[in-house]
């Protein structure tokens, strides 16, 4: 069977940890492709909400197999707290798989990019602080340190040895920090090692036999299309690539075994830390927005900035990862508005722009071009079919769907796994 692929649409927070649970019953393994601990899933099922940040969302079934692939970088104690964690709740971590591939977010990442970002000020670009950046830098870099490495104690110190003589002297020298003691990360890296172990695989071996017997692959990203490294609001973007193509190159396998590649957009847009956002609302009906919407972020708390639905760059997000579908979250958060707005177009120097502007200044100065909808009051959270919402907000969908050129496939209307509804 081919692999399917949930790509974010937005600025990430779309909800795709609800999506991917919605559809794992129905999978055989669930793979994480890119980013690290500085994103989370939130799955709400069975009365439980859990936080996920580095496990794969597919975790709460006992039939799949959760994955960690090579493109993901791993702090491994976060992953083991994470995983003691899902244990001390009952959920089963054993069939968890990570890819020797992957490489380590190390200590003096943590380190650097703290002080990094402290030096930049106000030209900071808000990250999360978990290492992440700093941890792909030195991949590119190829002076990284994989999952592999762990397991051969002579190269790990021989490589930490290399490393951690430029890093030490960069935050001695420049940020007057104290240096790291290579003994005390071998001492914390060889014994996450022991618990690691029975985790490691060939990942990329395994979902090529996996798919070769006919079973089905679903591959998560984290954050969203907008925060791809490459094709997002650059540099205000994340450290790894979360598009459609990315997923192939992480998973190490091929472009014909994807038939399936499923948008999640909220039926709003929020995005966390700087960067251009050109339909944000400030006003009350923004804070509105973040307050019925829950709209904290996951792995660290902070507040979302909140806006409208911007067709604009769902349309460019279904380009860049050939969209097949799209799930349509949160759309329960917009009752009791009297109207609401869509930005179909931007406008900026005179010129309009029905895609993303080709240059980053004018994306800054986009004015966004509304379409005002009528809102509704009722509570769409029982709904249990797309035919018993309201008039008004089925209109809502069903312009989303023309605007962005993707039939929407299913409606959340809350939380739970109860509360996705198939649109006809």
């Amino acid at each position: 069977m081919p692999a399917s692929v949930v790509i974010g649409t937005q600025w990430g927070d779309e909800g795709k940890g609800k999506v991917v649970d919605y559809l794992a019953d129905r999978m055989d393994f669930v793979v994480r492709y890119q980013g690290g601990n500085n994103a989370g899933h939130t799955v709400v099922a069975e009365g439980r909400t859990l936080k996920l940040h580095l496990v794969p969302s597919g975790i709460l079934y006992p039939h799949i197999t959760p994955v960690i692939a090579g493109g993901v970088v791993v702090d491994p104690r976060v992953l083991l707290e994470e995983v003691d964690q899902l244990e001390a709740l009952g959920i089963d971590c054993s069939r968890l798989r990570v890819s020797g591939n992957a490489h380590l977010i190390m200590p003096y990442h943590l380190e650097l990019e703290k002080v990094t970002q402290r030096y930049l000020g106000k030209h900071a670009l808000g990250t999360t602080k978990r290492g992440i950046g700093p941890a792909y830098a030195d991949k590119a870099a190829r002076i990284g340190l994989r999952v592999q490495d762990l397991f051969d104690e002579e190269i790990f110190r021989e490589k930490l040895e290399v490393v951690l003589k430029e890093k030490n002297l960069i935050l001695t020298k420049v940020y007057n920090r104290l240096p790291l003691a290579a003994e005390d990360i071998v001492r914390d890296y060889l014994g996450y090692a022991e618990r690691l172990a029975p985790m490691v695989a060939d990942t990329a071996k395994l979902l090529h036999e996996a798919l070769r017997a006919g079973r089905n692959v679903l591959l998560e990203g984290a954050q969203g299309t907008m925060l791809d490294l490459d094709h997002g609001t650059y540099p205000f973007v994340t450290s790894s690539n979360p598009v459609a193509g990315a997923a192939l190159g992480s998973a190490g396998i091929g472009p014909k075994e994807v038939d399936r590649v499923i948008g999640v957009a909220k039926a709003y847009v929020t995005r966390v830390g700087a960067g251009p956002f050109p339909t944000e609302e400030r006003g009350p009906a923004g804070e509105r927005l973040v307050e019925r919407g829950g709209e904290y972020g996951t792995t660290t708390g902070r507040r979302r900035r909140p806006g409208w639905f911007d067709a604009v760059i769902v349309r460019y997000a279904a380009r860049l990862n050939g969209l097949t579908e799209l799930f349509l979250t949160k759309l329960d958060v917009l009752s009791g508005l009297e109207t609401v707005p869509v930005c179909v177009a931007y406008r900026c120097d005179g010129e309009l722009y029905e895609d993303v502007p080709p240059h980053q200044s004018l994306f800054h100065r986009a004015e966004p071009v509304y379409e005002e909808f009528e809102g509704w009051r009722e509570d769409l959270g029982e709904a249990r079919a797309f035919e018993e919402l309201p008039p008004a907000a089925r209109k809502y969908v069903e312009r989303i769907r023309e605007l962005v050129g993707v039939p929407i496939a299913v409606v959340s209307v809350g939380p739970s796994r109860e509360q996705s509804l198939r649109v006809a």
